[in-house]
């Protein structure tokens, strides 16, 4: 017992010293890639970097918190933070309400301080697709009604705004809780097909996602234009070549490069700290991964597996989807890379999952704890029993 705690709290502290690295880049690329266009737009260099270790702290309180709650607690009321989830992505799309920006409805303002709902989405889905698929068999058709109408209104939401990235990694996530949940394998392969197929459907059912999968075919038909951002991102990782140009000597975050700070932040890397960054980068996310998921399966919680799974999951594969995207191996998404890329709303919604993730592993903790307890006092009892007897002899 003691030697499974002693390897849970070795685990833990090997996956946070890698999430701190990858935190600690982060900070050191977003203040890198953003330092000029901060001094232009603000007059200070440090504005950007400033507020991401605001949002850190927050980040890190909000982590510490629910780590500190019961993971039960987030499942059982899953559907109602989805649904409040839900309804502040709703709110995006009213005119006058969010705001809009690049063709898209994916933010609200209070003041000076801008939330993007979608970002909250990918981890309530999580918490309502849980309950929902492990609690089917004991659903009425009504219940599964409503409870699936919770599930999925966000993703109907997500495409209105449109935010085809958000929604497609909800809808991955959605379909890795539902297989790994005890909902029956003959209704999940039927779905699984029809979401697909639906996913296609909406793909290409507006020009402008017809047009980005022309532009990830061919960037350089249209250079000036719709390829201009991947072509540039293709320049940076060239200028970076094997060891990079140095840290903050970028000359793509020139004003060449859009969202050098957000989603194309990958790339400033790739130029900034070349081949070897961009590797160091990639290993330390399937190093997040590996230990993630090796944590997690040292739990004998079967709820507790899938929640944590899930997090690792969502977290890794958004992390693929941004680097696929800025390499040109996947068509242009707005996507940030996770724990590294500047934004308040992301950091925020991020170290919530990993609270999630390290509740189940406290309470699995905890557990092993109370047994480990529990025998100590039952052998007391018992030598105290044999000592007992033997006086009595």
């Amino acid at each position: 017992m003691n030697e499974q705690i002693s390897d849970l709290d070795r685990l833990v502290k090997a996956f946070l010293s890698i999430l701190a690295i990858i935190i600690t880049i982060g900070l050191i690329m977003v203040w890198s890639a953003s330092f000029i266009l901060a001094s232009e737009m603000f007059g200070s260099s440090f504005h950007y970097i400033v507020r991401q270790m605001i949002y850190l702290l927050l980040s890190i309180g909000v982590a510490l918190f629910v780590a500190r709650t019961k993971y039960n607690f987030w499942i059982k009321y899953g559907y109602i933070f989805n649904i409040a989830a839900t309804s502040l992505v709703g709110l995006t799309i009213i005119k006058g309400v969010g705001s809009h920006a690049k063709g898209a409805s994916r933010w609200l303002n209070f003041g000076g301080l801008s939330l993007q709902p979608g970002e909250i989405v990918k981890f309530t889905v999580i918490l309502s697709a849980l309950s929902f698929f492990e609690n089917w068999n004991k659903m009425d058709s009504k219940e599964r009604l409503k409870h699936g109408a919770t599930l999925f209104l966000p993703l109907a939401l997500l495409i209105k705004q449109p935010d085809f990235g958000s929604f497609s990694i909800c809808f991955v996530v959605i379909s890795f809780v539902c297989f790994m949940s005890s909902f029956p394998r003959k209704y999940f392969y039927y779905s699984l097909i029809s979401g697909g197929i639906g996913g296609i459907f909406i793909l290409f059912s507006q020009a402008y996602r017809v047009k980005r999968v022309l532009v990830f075919l061919d960037p350089w038909k249209n250079p000036q234009g719709s390829g201009f951002q991947i072509i540039q991102s293709y320049m940076a990782f060239a200028n970076g070549s094997a060891f990079g140009q140095g840290l903050g000597n970028s000359n793509e975050k020139l004003f060449y490069l859009p969202e050098a700070h957000n989603d194309f932040i990958f790339s400033v890397i790739g130029e900034e700290l070349g081949f070897v960054g961009v590797l160091l980068i990639i290993c330390l996310f399937i190093a997040f991964i590996y230990f993630g998921f090796k944590l997690i399966l040292q739990i004998k919680d079967r709820v507790g597996i899938i929640l944590g799974s899930a997090i690792v999951f969502v977290l890794g594969f958004q992390a693929l989807l941004n680097m696929g995207v800025v390499l040109g191996l996947l068509p242009t998404k707005g996507l940030n890379l996770p724990f590294i890329s500047y934004g308040g709303s992301s950091l925020i919604c991020n170290f919530f999952g990993i609270g999630l993730l390290l509740s189940v592993v406290k309470g699995y903790r905890d557990q092993l704890q109370g047994d480990l307890k529990f025998q100590a006092r039952t052998a007391k009892k018992a030598d105290f029993s044999k000592n007992d007897e033997e006086v009595f002899v």
